[in-house]
């Protein structure tokens, strides 16, 4: 607690009496501010000379309000000892986007097996893709380590098996990967918003803020950039542009050809 005032503070107990002989002081006397202590309440006071006149209603008593944190500490050898104002449900959707995360990695991963390809061959977005997946399958495991701090359990469930051929008739196999790159995105993005909504309707302030400062904003940078790619990838067609395409990846990734 900071009191800010003009004059100078000094705690007095609660229950001594005016008395000096019950007021013993913490801090140097000659010191601007000045700590007194009885028993185990303190009392803030202002002091204006030799005169002290007690700040009424600001009691506090740590060994007594620790008591009830005491009694909540757990005994069981499986419970989490670091839990704290951690509910089930946050519990429960942390553990839903890791799985989310995982699968959006899963996908990435095929989309770079693709383009890797010998008979495919396009370099540019086979280490996009697979860089993809490794951010995804980082931000998986950047959820799990936060699953434990909190006290919770990590529960990994089912990956889908992804597609394995990206080729379409109509838009070619790069725009039609990097318009599904771009969906993977965007329903990322939907998941973490309502995970988000999750923390903020049970009071974890701590959740939203990780939610917010470590995945939302690179979130929508990730959208924009995708955007962007799936735009120039419809400019160029299917033809001789997608190996142009390829090659500015290349040089943007910083990948020797």
């Amino acid at each position: 607690m900071l009191l800010r005032t003009a004059s100078s503070f000094s705690l007095v107990n609660a229950n001594a009496n005016a008395d000096a002989d019950h007021i013993l002081p913490l801090i140097n006397p000659s010191s601007a501010i000045r700590c007194y202590s009885h028993a185990k309440s303190f009392v803030p006071c202002a002091t204006k000379g030799s005169n002290n006149r007690p700040l009424t209603g600001v009691v506090f008593e740590p060994f007594e309000e620790v008591k009830k944190e005491l009694d909540l500490v757990p005994t069981l050898p499986e419970a989490s000892l670091a839990r704290q104002k951690y509910t089930n449900e946050s519990e429960a959707v942390v553990n839903e986007q890791i799985n989310v995360e995982y699968n959006v990695s899963y996908v990435y991963h095929a989309m770079f097996a693709y383009f890797d390809r010998d008979n495919v061959a396009l370099k540019g977005l086979a280490k996009f893709f697979k860089e993809s997946s490794e951010e995804e399958r980082e931000h998986a495991e950047k959820l799990m380590e936060y699953q434990n701090k909190r006290g919770g359990k990590v529960k990994l469930q089912s990956i889908v098996m992804p597609l394995s051929e990206f080729d379409h008739e109509e838009k070619g196999d790069a725009l039609y990967a990097m318009e599904l790159a771009l969906s993977l995105e965007k329903l990322t993005n939907e998941k973490l918003l309502n995970l988000h909504g999750v923390a903020s309707k049970n009071n974890d302030v701590q959740l939203t803020d990780f939610i917010e400062s470590e995945f939302l904003g690179e979130q929508v940078e990730a959208i924009k950039k995708i955007s962007e790619y799936v735009a120039q990838l419809r400019r160029v067609g299917k033809g001789h542009g997608v190996w142009h395409f390829d090659q500015m990846l290349l040089r943007e990734e910083g990948v020797n050809a």
